[in-house]
């Protein structure tokens, strides 16, 4: 893989330029957290980390790179010499892709020079922001149909060719367990899905005829789209006819509703099928569906068996982007010793905690998490058995005690050292499953579709009272 290095934000660069220019590229450590949860949601998803894994491992400036900002008539030579040899010599410690995530806690921690930790912002932020969010999406998609076959169908509405398979990617993360996007089989492993279009059934005489023909074709369980011309009159009939012709040949079929009243329809198309002696006939539906239609549906008792989810997964929907930030948490002195760094805002959401930190996942005695806590680096892990004041991370007057019953588990984990790989790089598989383990020691409370209660995301007082000194500092400075 070759990722060129341009794939930055201009300021990335004029940023590095003038740390190179002024002396100023000494260690520096950086951190991605994000600000609210999409979708209005209880939890989020951490996607796309493997795939940037390999494009810092590529990340570089060609000749033809290099002669693109020479020609902008800006960069000084030396600095264009500099980013000749530009590769990334630091530090990466990052949770595990496919780990429940929560607003304000360090997901990727960055640890190297000022410069190719500021040149790599926007590579990290574009591949972690869109994956998490199409992650998020679809894990909401999988819980409202109560764990249920969910198939992503969204390559023609995806945002373009890196979209796409991003998405086809994320969404296998998140809990779909098939793609129709045949490259993302291709490269990824996914399983790849599919049925028919309303063209074909368009293309013979008969729906009767589509059906049959490609039943011939496709013997192995082929599923008839019913709703070209009329779902009930003409699609059902049809359908349960072919039907009861591959019943007698021990083949089993399904039906696809892509339009109309999905809870009627499906209700009737069920009782007809049934009536008719094909109990073993699925029901798959899909149009414009999303998480909270097909918790309606599902609540309802729909007879649905699976569900095709294109625009709204693939493009996150209602919810554009995710909110995930690149900050600064400490940086080099002139003495050589590291200093925390805050970014102060009059909204405490924004503004950041500073230092190096890790974050412990911490659960009850029944293996069930109870919050998730934010310490410096430094600090001894906690430990089973102690009581600790676990503080809000705005570090206002929020807080609670708790005794921990288990350990805490550690969840930043070395990706990178010194510029070269570390730890283990998992499959596609092994991500999905981490997902779909990760949700099950979560209360239900916080992964309620609607109104979802608010997980604790704490800092230790050492942590906190480290943030309260630098707002004062910063607030006596002005």
């Amino acid at each position: 893989m070759n990722q060129s290095a341009l794939f930055t934000d201009f300021y990335s660069l004029t940023m590095a330029h003038g740390y190179w220019k002024t002396g100023m590229d000494r260690r520096a450590v950086f951190e991605v957290f994000f600000r609210r949860n999409p979708f209005d949601g209880g939890f989020s998803i951490f996607a796309g980390l493997e795939p940037l894994l390999a494009r810092i491992g590529a990340f570089a400036f060609s000749p033809e790179d290099i002669a693109f900002l020479a020609g902008r008539g800006i960069f000084e030579a030396g600095f264009l010499d500099y980013l000749r040899d530009f590769r990334f010599r630091g530090s990466l410690w990052a949770m595990d892709e496919g780990r429940v995530v929560f607003p304000q806690e360090p997901l990727i921690r960055m640890d190297g020079g000022l410069i190719e930790c500021q040149i790599l912002e926007g590579l990290i932020l574009n591949q972690i922001n869109f994956s998490s969010l199409i992650a998020t999406k679809t894990a909401r998609v999988w819980l409202a149909s109560g764990k249920g076959s969910v198939m992503e169908f969204g390559l023609r509405r995806a945002q373009g060719l890196d979209g796409a398979m991003s998405a086809s990617r994320a969404a296998y993360i998140g809990g779909a367990f098939g793609t129709s996007n045949v490259l993302a089989g291709k490269e990824y492993g996914i399983p790849v899905l599919g049925t028919m279009a309303h063209s074909w059934v368009m293309s013979f005489p008969r729906e009767e005829d589509a059906f049959r023909t490609y039943a011939d074709i496709f013997p192995g369980n082929p599923v008839f789209l019913i709703d070209t011309v009329d779902t009930l009159k003409s699609g059902v009939p049809s359908a349960v006819k072919v039907g009861k012709e591959l019943a007698e040949r021990g083949i089993n079929f399904g039906v696809r509703l892509d339009s109309g009243d999905i809870d009627y329809l499906s209700r009737e198309v069920r009782r007809r099928l049934d009536e008719a002696g094909l109990p073993r006939a699925t029901i798959s539906v899909s149009n414009d569906l999303d998480e909270n239609i097909i918790h309606t549906l599902h609540e309802a008792g729909a007879p649905i068996n699976s569900w095709g989810v294109g625009t709204r997964m693939v493009t996150g929907g209602n919810d554009a982007a995710f909110t995930g930030v690149y900050k600064l948490t400490a940086k080099e002195a002139e003495d050589g010793t590291l200093v925390p760094t805050i970014k102060f805002s009059d909204n405490p959401e924004k503004t950041t905690t500073p230092g190096v930190k890790q974050v412990w996942r911490i659960r009850d005695g029944e293996g069930m998490t109870v919050a998730d806590l934010l310490t410096l680096d430094e600090e001894e892990e906690p430990a089973k058995g102690r009581a600790y004041t676990l503080w809000h991370t705005s570090a206002d007057y929020r807080h609670f005690y708790h005794t921990l019953e288990a350990g805490a588990e550690a969840l930043l984990k070395p990706r990178i050292r010194g510029g070269e790989p570390a730890g283990e790089a998992p499959d596609l598989e092994k991500i999905r499953a981490v997902t779909q383990a990760d949700l099950e020691i979560f209360d239900g409370s916080y992964k309620r579709i609607m109104n979802p209660h608010t997980y604790k995301v704490s800092i230790t007082p050492k942590l906190r009272d480290l943030k309260l000194g630098l707002i004062k500092r910063f607030l006596g400075d002005l």
